[in-house]
């Protein structure tokens, strides 16, 4: 048993609290509070001065999939064979030795989403994660957790012999679909003649188990993304909305949550010529869902907070900022129930810090996970 005590705990929910203590027992959070009675045989960690707060959480990423510093041979998120491949699944491609994830873990993050790249129209299955570990299956939080869908110039540039429109792939994932629902049919009456990997795995996307996850960056494609979902009646997020400012009330009105970022990229694309931090405060207007994410390796996970703080300083509150990394971050992924707050039950997955996460001397003093330190300085 350990306790955190004397600390500034900003818990993940928009509480701050002043000489706070987190109790944590083997791998979960068992208090938090001002008065907690800290059993006499507890490890006491006293952070007089320093903040105590969730572990943070990023939830897009290409970590593991894409090796860091390894050039071609490490380049393992996209598969390009062929436009459509729900059958693949991110889980087998993800090297948990990867240098990115000892990135993650020095700078506090925590837990992670892991997809497929933004080459197919319909990329596959995608997971959530711990940071720490050395065995991709002990690490695992929900799997799967999403299904990877694409939307804009990314599958017209890769797959430009298959699909060369933007009505080419939105028609290709209506026909994509239309088939996984005729199959679905087929297997629950019993019809079913011959499996087929891919449509086994879109079963959970009609049936709401798992979201379709679509990387969408213009606003007419973000729409079409929302219109899709809607005639399929499909659990939705909508992945980079860097063009969200444009039309948040129409965002808001789909009831779906959105992933912004990585805003700190260059404009390297023609979808990517409005980008800003003014997406976000606009979008918070409308109180739409929001988290914020690196890409990584687009932008390094170790630059998240940066990001985040650059997003406080163009004029988005800094409650939603910290939620966009915490609580609403773990809502996003549907693993809320395990991860994004200081809150009794949960996973003990700490972070603790020199000065406030947004401040920019803010160093990370130790990174916790599963009740066990991960790193230290």
């Amino acid at each position: 048993m350990k306790a955190y005590t004397n600390a500034t705990l900003l818990d993940g929910l928009g509480n701050t609290i002043k000489n706070g203590t987190v109790l944590i027992d083997s791998e979960k959070i068992i208090a938090v509070g001002e008065h907690i009675t800290v059993p006499g045989d507890a490890e006491t960690i006293d952070c007089e001065g320093k903040f105590v707060t969730p572990g943070i959480i990023d939830v897009h990423t290409h970590l593991g999939v894409h090796e860091a510093g390894v050039g071609a041979e490490g380049r393992d998120f996209n598969e390009t064979s062929s436009a459509v491949t729900p059958h693949i699944r991110a889980l087998d491609g993800i090297n948990p030795r990867e240098r990115g994830f000892q990135d993650a873990r020095e700078c506090g993050v925590t837990t992670v989403q892991v997809m497929p790249g933004s080459a197919n129209v319909i990329g596959g299955e995608m997971v959530v994660l711990k940071t720490a570990g050395h065995v991709i299956d002990d690490m695992l939080i929900r799997n799967p957790s999403g299904m990877k869908g694409a939307f804009g110039e990314n599958p017209k540039r890769i797959h430009g012999q298959k699909v060369v429109t933007r009505m080419g792939v939105a028609g290709l994932f209506r026909e994509t679909l239309i088939k996984a629902e005729d199959y679905k049919r087929k297997k629950d009456n019993g019809e079913l003649k011959d499996r087929d990997l891919g449509m086994e795995q879109l079963i959970p996307v009609l049936e709401k188990k798992i979201p379709l996850r679509t990387h969408a960056h213009r606003a007419d494609d973000i729409l079409t993304a929302i219109r899709i979902a809607k005639e399929f009646d499909l659990d939705l997020t909508i992945e980079h909305c860097t063009e969200g400012h444009l039309i948040a009330k129409e965002v808001a009105e789909s009831g779906y949550q959105v992933s912004v970022g990585p805003t700190m990229s260059t404009r390297s694309k023609v979808e990517l010529a409005d980008k800003g931090y003014h997406t976000l405060v606009e979008l918070e207007k409308y109180d739409v869902p929001i988290s914020i994410t690196t890409d990584h390796p687009v932008i390094g996970i170790e630059y998240l907070l940066t990001q985040v703080t650059a997003a406080v300083k163009a004029g988005l509150s800094e409650e939603t900022a910290f939620r966009a990394i915490t609580s609403q971050a773990a809502r996003h992924l549907g693993v809320e129930d395990r991860v994004g707050s200081l809150e009794e039950g949960k996973d003990a997955d700490l972070v603790i810090w020199t000065k406030h996460p947004f401040d920019a001397y803010a160093e990370v003093v130790e990174t916790v996970v599963n009740g066990q330190t991960v790193f230290s300085k």
